[in-house]
């Protein structure tokens, strides 16, 4: 989508819950539905990318997926696949997955704790639903990396956020600071990543770095951002310049939601299937190297089962993606 001439986004009639006008500039994002995982896929809420926006800071992929019932869906089984280019960041609202990487790492995912892998020059890993896990519920999050990083060292990290209570909300910083919390995994460009849990009824005012934009997915109820309300599923876009953001939790059951940020990610990606280049040729390079079982990636033991195939690249180069220069979308 374009954004060019002189619109602008209308703010939401009503308040903020604290008697203010909202402020004008939420973008509202709709998920798309898309079946992950080769040959055993489950279904996933796509918000990002799409067209009306690539990347919000360095986030550049958000998948939402569940509450999901193991015994009816089969969960989670995504055998051994590449990246390279980014960050993969897991977060789980319930269930539990088992990880296993080409850097020897073993390791589990479960509710409240962050999984962060650096793909950097290239990694392979696998995410399987544990047996114990009845209903699988949560978040796959990507960080691009930047120029001067893109080929990083594999790594992963693992950090159990402590919850931080503020103005009727339960904070989980698992990247970056917010409201006074501050996680300790480090990140290659300025980012934000928070699980925040509404009250019924609550209103929360939240300093945030006015050179930060923001993006809030609301998994559970719904949601105003800044006077636009948000539901179940759905994105909200805040540009930079806001030295806060308000929620509110108008409903009589708690809402949850995913709050991203970071500074403006000035450089064009090109983004297919599991990679994050800045060429067309970035993406074949990587892809031939896959498919020939290159050193790159290595090798993850402990996966009973094939590694996924690299799909068939398009006909035509895959043209770089960055952001419009102005939000575009509809309010509430």
């Amino acid at each position: 989508m374009s954004g060019a001439g002189t619109d602008r986004i209308a703010p939401s009639p009503g308040t903020d819950g604290r008697g203010r006008v909202p402020r004008p500039g939420v973008e509202v994002l709709t998920a798309r539905d898309v079946p992950l995982g080769g040959p055993r896929a489950m279904t996933v809420r796509r918000t990002l990318p799409q067209r009306a926006r690539t990347l919000i800071g360095a986030w550049c992929f958000i998948d939402h997926y569940g509450p999901d019932d193991v015994g009816v869906t089969g969960g989670m089984d995504v055998a051994p696949h590449p990246h390279i280019g980014l960050q993969t960041v897991s977060w789980l609202f319930s269930g539990e997955i088992e990880h296993r990487d080409s850097l020897g790492s073993h390791a589990f995912v479960r509710p409240g704790e962050l999984n962060l892998m650096t793909g950097g020059r290239g990694i392979s890993h696998t995410e399987v639903s544990t047996p114990g896990t009845t209903v699988l519920h949560g978040v796959q999050l990507w960080v691009a990396l930047p120029g001067e990083h893109r080929d990083a060292a594999r790594d992963f990290r693992h950090h159990v956020p402590d919850p931080v209570r503020r103005d009727g909300a339960v904070i989980r910083v698992f990247l970056g600071s917010l409201a006074g919390d501050t996680s300790p995994v480090p990140a290659f460009t300025p980012l934000l990543g928070a699980e925040i849990v509404l009250e019924p009824h609550a209103t929360a005012i939240l300093d945030t770095d006015p050179a930060f934009e923001h993006g809030l997915l609301v998994d559970q109820g719904s949601i105003r951002l800044d006077g636009t309300l948000l539901r179940a599923a759905e994105l909200g876009y805040l540009g930079p310049g806001h030295g806060e953001v308000t929620l509110v939790n108008e409903t009589d059951a708690p809402a949850r939601a995913v709050l991203v940020g970071g500074t403006p990610f000035d450089e064009e990606i090109v983004m297919w299937w599991n990679f994050v280049g800045r060429s067309h040729d970035d993406i074949v390079e990587a892809r031939e190297e896959w498919e020939a079982g290159s050193d790159r990636f290595g090798h993850v033991d402990g996966y009973p089962g094939a590694r996924i195939p690299a799909p068939a690249l398009p006909n035509a180069t895959i043209a770089p993606r960055g952001n419009p220069t102005r939000p575009k979308g509809s309010t509430r």
